[in-house]
């Protein structure tokens, strides 16, 4: 825990995440990204020299098969740290099928965000912390690179205009197994998720297509220095022709 708490509080800390009054949302999505997130950032309010509060916000999408004994444990786990739940139901799941996109999974992300946002917005919010961790930094890297031909990533901290709420991604440093193990070793609730589109995305092949890669070349942590560095990058600039 202790590692994983100087990881966040050095990503809280280099892009000036949180602030005095801040009232932070975590999108609770069920897995262990998320409900990690929320344990590392309740464990840092404790000795934060910022005086924040925390919300944590689940959109149920309207699954029908949904464990209702995860989501059980997972309330219990929110109020043993202290932080308040709000599960905000929707028919998300209901409105992909009707419209039998062809990139369902980018529509639900975007309703998804959406619904959050907006739960936010109406409980006071100013900010949202969303689980996003190292390994979701370079695969999202690649994924523009391969599919989009661009070298790009999310940002650690963007601010949404029309929602007025600035959107932090304390994680990014923490690699993906570590997230594992601290699910594992604290126990922490997770509630599985049953769409049927899961494990099955561009973003799992980029996943594995990772995973080959550091068995092979061992390059994973180099990789994420350079993203981590753009400083060092040398890339080609046209304004200087």
């Amino acid at each position: 825990m202790q590692k994983l708490l100087s990881l966040t509080r050095k990503a809280l800390s280099d892009y000036n995440m949180i602030k005095d009054g801040d009232k932070i949302a975590v999108g609770l999505s069920g897995g262990k990204d998320s409900i990690s997130l929320l344990a590392l950032l309740a464990a840092y309010k404790k000795f934060a020299p910022e005086k924040f509060d925390l919300l944590a916000i689940n959109i149920d999408l309207g699954f029908s098969d949904i464990n209702k004994d995860e989501v059980q444990a997972t309330k219990d786990y929110c109020e043993s740290i202290g932080v308040e739940l709000i599960i905000e139901p929707t028919q998300i799941y209901d409105i992909i099928l009707e419209r039998q996109e062809k990139s369902p999974c980018s529509l639900c992300s975007k309703m998804r965000r959406g619904a959050l946002n907006s739960v936010a917005k109406e409980h006071g919010c100013n900010k949202l912390a969303l689980g996003h961790h190292a390994d979701d930094v370079l695969e999202t890297f690649l994924l523009s690179l391969i599919y989009e031909g661009r070298i790009s990533t999310f940002m650690p901290t963007s601010h949404m205009d029309r929602s007025n709420i600035t959107l932090i991604r304390p994680l990014i440093y923490i690699e993906e197994k570590y997230l594992s193990g601290l699910c594992r070793r604290y126990n922490l609730p997770i509630i599985h998720n049953p769409c049927p589109q899961d494990k099955h995305t561009k973003r799992e092949d980029v996943k594995e297509l990772v995973a080959k890669m550091e068995e092979q070349y061992g390059c994973k942590q180099n990789m994420l220095t350079a993203l981590f560095h753009p400083e060092r990058n040398n890339l080609w600039d046209k304004s200087l022709k």
